[in-house]
C-alpha cells in the first residue's frame, strides 16, 4: 500500500515537472514580446513622416502606422517627432525625433484641412538652432496625411505666433509654403521666391530624400527651377545628390488639373536600351514638382511617349 502511494506521488511530480517544462520551452502567444511584435509588423502601413537625418536635415522617411483616421494618425505622428516616446524605438536607422523629450498633447482637432494642436510647456523647451527645423517637421510631417492643408500650433492654450528663442514671428497657420531646411541666395529683398527641391541622400545602404527650399530672386516657372536646379546639382559640400544628367532636356510640359505631363529627351533614361528612368530621377523630380505645384500625377514622357508615372502615393 505504501509503495503504491509513492509509486502515485512520484508519477503525479513528473506528469507536474513535465508540464512545467513544455510550458517553459513552448509558452502561449499572449506574451509580451508576441503582442509588441503584433503592433508594430509589417504588414502595418507605413506612414510617411519628417524627421532629423545625421546631417541635421528634415528628411523624409516613413514608420509604421496603425490608425486610418485622420485625427488618430495625426498623434501618431506626433507621437514619433517627440523625444523618448513610445515611438522612438521605431524610427529608422539614421534619424531621430525633435520635439523634447516629455512634450504631450493637451488637445487636438482636425476641421476643414485645418488641424489644431495644443501641445504642453516643455515644448518650449526646443534648443535654439532647432526651432526652426521643429516646426518645418510638423508641418511636413502632419500635411502627409490625406486633407491636412493646413496646421495651427498652441502651447497651454496660447498661439503660438513666435519662436521660443530667436522670437522670428510665425504665421498663426502654417503649410508648407513656410518652407524647409532654407538655403537663402538673395540679391535683394523684392520679388523673392521659394521653391523646394528634393535630393538624394544616403544612410548605410539605404537611401532617402531631403527637400531644401530655395529663397532667391528667381523668378523662373518653378517647374524650369526645379529641372535646372536637378541637373546643375549645385549643392556642394553636403551630402546631397541628384542623378538627373545635364544633358536631360525638358523640352515641354503641361499642366492640367491634378496633372503634369513632362516631355524629356531621351537623355532622361538612365539605359537607352531599357528606356527606362532611374528610380531616384523620377522621384526626386515628382516630389518636387508635387511639393510646389500641389498636384497628384507626374508623367514623363520622351519624344512624346508616356514612359512613366508617379502617382499621388509617389
Amino acid at each position: 500500500m505504501l509503495k503504491k502511494t509513492s509509486l502515485r506521488k512520484i508519477t503525479i511530480a513528473t506528469c507536474a515537472l513535465l508540464i512545467v517544462g513544455i510550458l517553459y520551452f513552448f509558452p502561449t502567444k499572449n506574451t509580451t514580446h508576441y503582442k509588441t511584435t503584433y503592433n508594430y509588423s509589417s504588414s502595418n502601413k507605413k506612414s510617411d513622416i519628417f524627421l532629423i537625418d545625421e546631417n541635421n536635415y528634415v528628411a523624409l522617411t516613413s514608420i509604421a502606422t496603425n490608425s486610418t483616421d485622420t485625427l488618430k494618425k495625426a498623434e501618431e505622428i506626433i507621437e514619433a517627432l517627440i523625444i523618448g516616446s513610445k515611438k522612438s524605438e521605431y524610427i529608422p536607422n539614421g534619424f531621430k525625433p525633435i520635439i523634447p523629450k516629455n512634450t504631450t498633447i493637451n488637445n487636438i482637432e482636425f476641421k476643414d484641412n485645418l488641424l489644431k494642436i495644443d501641445f504642453s510647456q516643455d515644448f518650449l523647451k526646443i534648443a535654439e538652432n532647432n526651432e526652426e527645423k521643429m516646426i518645418e517637421a510638423i508641418i511636413y510631417s502632419l500635411t502627409t496625411i490625406k486633407d491636412i492643408k493646413k496646421v495651427m500650433i498652441f502651447v497651454d492654450g496660447q498661439i503660438l505666433n513666435e519662436l521660443p528663442h530667436s522670437k522670428k514671428k510665425l504665421p498663426n497657420v502654417l503649410d508648407r509654403s513656410f518652407g524647409i531646411n532654407k538655403v537663402y541666395d538673395l540679391k535683394d529683398y523684392k520679388n523673392t521666391t521659394k521653391t523646394t527641391v528634393y535630393y538624394i541622400s544616403k544612410f548605410n545602404d539605404s537611401y532617402y530624400y531631403v527637400p531644401i527650399t530655395k529663397i532667391n530672386n528667381d523668378n523662373r516657372d518653378k517647374v524650369e527651377v526645379i529641372i535646372s536646379e536637378l541637373k546643375s546639382n549645385p549643392i556642394y559640400q553636403t551630402n546631397l545628390m541628384s542623378y538627373l544628367k545635364a544633358s536631360a532636356e525638358l523640352k515641354d510640359y503641361e499642366i492640367k488639373e491634378n496633372s503634369i505631363n513632362l516631355s524629356f529627351n531621351e537623355n532622361l533614361f538612365s539605359d537607352l536600351k531599357e528606356k527606362n528612368i532611374k528610380e531616384e530621377v523620377k522621384y526626386t523630380i515628382s516630389l518636387s514638382i508635387k511639393d510646389n505645384l500641389d498636384i497628384d500625377e507626374v508623367i514623363f514622357l520622351v519624344n512624346d511617349k508616356e514612359i512613366d508615372k508617379c502617382l499621388k502615393s509617389c
